[in-house]
C-alpha cells in the first residue's frame, strides 16, 4: 500500500513562473548559482542557494544562510510572486527532453511510509547533508524541492494520468536547459479520490533520487511533532514533497569515473594488471558500452573495451553485480588503490550528460590520468538492491532530466 496526499501547493503565480523556476539546489554550485540568477530577483535559486545573495566567504551551513532563505522565501509570498492554492490538489509533471518523455504526479509522500521502509531507499545519507536540509525545511517551513519517487508501472495508473491531461488545462508549460517541463493541477474530488485509490494499490515507493530531502522530511516531522502537544498525524508536516514516475518512463545516464593516476603503475604496467580480470580491445574512436559488463576506458589518448571476464561476476548478489561494483572491486580499489570512492580525492565523478568529451577533456589536461565510461545502471537493478534493503555504491546512477524548483512547494502547515 502506497499513501498519497494532495496539498495546497504555494507556487508561482502563472506570470512569474519562468522567472521563477530553477535548477535544484544540488545540481549547481554557488558560483554557477550566481551566475544564473544574475539579474533575476524571482529566482527560486535565492530560496535554494541563498548563499548568492551573502559575501562569497560566507560558509554553507552558516545560521545566516537559512535566515536568508527564510527572507527571500517570504518576500516572494508577499509580494505575491507566489501564492497558495485554497484546497490540496495533485499535480501531474510531465517532461520531455529529446525524444524521452515521462509524466509522474506530485503529492505529499507518508513520512510513516519512509520510515516504516515501505518507501524504499537505495543509498546511504550523509549527517552533515541531512542537517542542513533539515535546517533549511525547519527555517522555510516547506519542502522546497521534491523527492524523485518512482514505482513498478501499472497501467491503470498511467491511463487514468493520460486521461487527466485531456481534462485539465496547463498551469504552466515552461522550457528550460533544453528540457520542456508541463504542470497541471488536478483540483476535483473525484479525480483525487481515484489517484489516491490507484496509489493505494501499489506495494511500495523507491526513492530514485533524493535520499537526503526524504530523509530531512522525516527528521523536520520529528522535529514539529516534538513541539506540538495537539499532533494527531494529520498534519501536512507528517508529508513530504514528491514527484512520482513509473519505472518504465526513467531514463539512467552513465555516471562515468576518472582517476588521477595510476598508483604508481605505468600504462603498460596497468593494462598488463587489468587483462588478468577483462579482455581488453583498442577502439579507433569513443568507446560508449551497450550493455552491461562492458565498459570503455581512456587512457594514454586512445580508447578501449573491456570486457569482464567470468570470474568478475557476480550476477546472484544485486549490489555486487553492479557495473559500478565490479569496477571498483576489480579496478579501483585492487589497481588504483581507491578503497573509498565516497571520500579519495584522486577520484571524481562526470553525469552522462556531459558526454565522453568530458572525460577525453580531463585525461588530455594531464589532472586525470585515465577515464572510465560505464554503462547506466539500470532501473530494475536498483529495485531489486532496494528490495534487498541494500544499498548501492556512491555515484551509481544519474537520473535526466531533473526536476525544477520553485514551481510547486509544499507548506508544513
Amino acid at each position: 500500500m502506497s499513501k498519497i496526499y494532495p496539498f495546497p501547493a504555494l507556487r508561482p503565480a502563472e506570470e512569474y513562473a519562468e522567472k521563477i523556476q530553477s535548477p535544484p539546489y544540488d545540481v549547481i554550485n554557488s558560483e554557477e548559482a550566481r551566475e544564473i540568477a544574475k539579474g533575476n530577483p524571482y529566482s527560486f535559486l535565492h530560496v535554494v542557494k541563498p548563499e548568492i545573495d551573502l559575501p562569497p566567504e560566507t560558509g554553507l551551513y552558516d545560521e545566516e544562510v537559512y535566515l536568508k532563505a527564510k527572507e527571500n522565501f517570504e518576500k516572494m509570498i508577499r509580494e505575491g510572486y507566489m501564492i497558495k492554492e485554497q484546497s490540496p490538489c495533485f499535480y501531474i509533471y510531465e517532461q520531455f527532453m529529446g525524444s524521452h518523455h515521462q509524466t509522474g504526479i506530485v503529492a505529499g509522500a507518508s513520512v510513516d511510509e519512509y520510515q516504516s521502509g515501505l518507501i524504499k531507499k537505495h543509498e546511504h545519507t550523509r549527517a552533515d547533508k541531512e542537517e542542513d536540509r533539515t535546517k533549511h525545511v525547519i527555517t522555510l517551513n516547506a519542502n522546497s524541492g521534491p523527492v524523485f519517487l518512482t514505482y513498478e508501472a501499472r497501467q491503470e495508473i498511467t491511463d487514468f494520468i493520460e486521461g487527466l491531461k485531456k481534462k485539465y488545462d496547463v498551469l504552466y508549460s515552461i522550457e528550460a536547459d533544453g528540457i520542456k517541463h508541463i504542470i497541471y493541477r488536478v483540483s476535483e474530488d473525484k479525480d483525487i479520490a481515484e489517484i489516491e485509490r490507484l496509489y493505494e494499490a501499489v506495494p511500495a515507493l523507491y526513492i530514485a533520487d533524493g535520499h537526503h530531502r526524504a530523509a530531512s522530511g522525516a527528521r523536520a516531522r520529528e522535529l514539529k511533532k516534538a513541539n506540538n502537544p495537539n499532533h494527531t498525524g494529520s498534519e501536512e508536516y507528517n508529508r513530504f514533497l514528491a514527484v512520482i514516475f513509473p519505472h518504465n518512463q526513467l531514463f539512467i545516464m552513465d555516471y562515468n569515473r576518472v582517476v588521477r593516476d595510476l598508483n604508481g603503475l605505468s600504462a603498460a604496467q596497468f593494462l598488463d594488471k587489468l587483462a588478468e580480470k577483462f579482455t581488453i580491445e583498442e577502439q579507433a574512436v569513443q568507446y560508449k558500452p551497450d550493455a552491461v559488463h562492458y565498459f570503455g576506458m581512456y587512457l594514454g589518448g586512445k580508447w578501449y573495451k573491456l570486457t569482464a571476464k567470468k570470474g568478475t561476476l557476480v550476477d546472484n548478489d544485486p549490489v555486487r553485480g553492479l557495473d559500478v561494483s565490479i569496477l571498483q572491486e576489480n579496478v579501483l580499489d585492487p589497481l588504483l588503490g581507491i578503497q573509498n570512492p565516497r571520500k579519495d580525492k584522486r577520484i571524481d565523478f562526470i553525469g552522462g550528460i556531459r558526454g565522453l568529451g568530458e572525460i577525453e577533456r580531463l585525461v588530455d589536461s594531464g589532472a586525470f590520468a585515465v577515464g572510465f565510461a560505464m554503462f547506466p545502471t539500470q532501473i530494475e537493478q536498483l529495485i531489486s538492491v532496494a528490495d534487498a534493503g541494500l544499498v548501492m555504491p556512491p555515484k551509481s546512477t544519474w537520473f535526466e532530466p531533473k526536476l525544477r524548483s520553485g514551481l510547486l512547494v509544499h507548506s508544513l502547515d
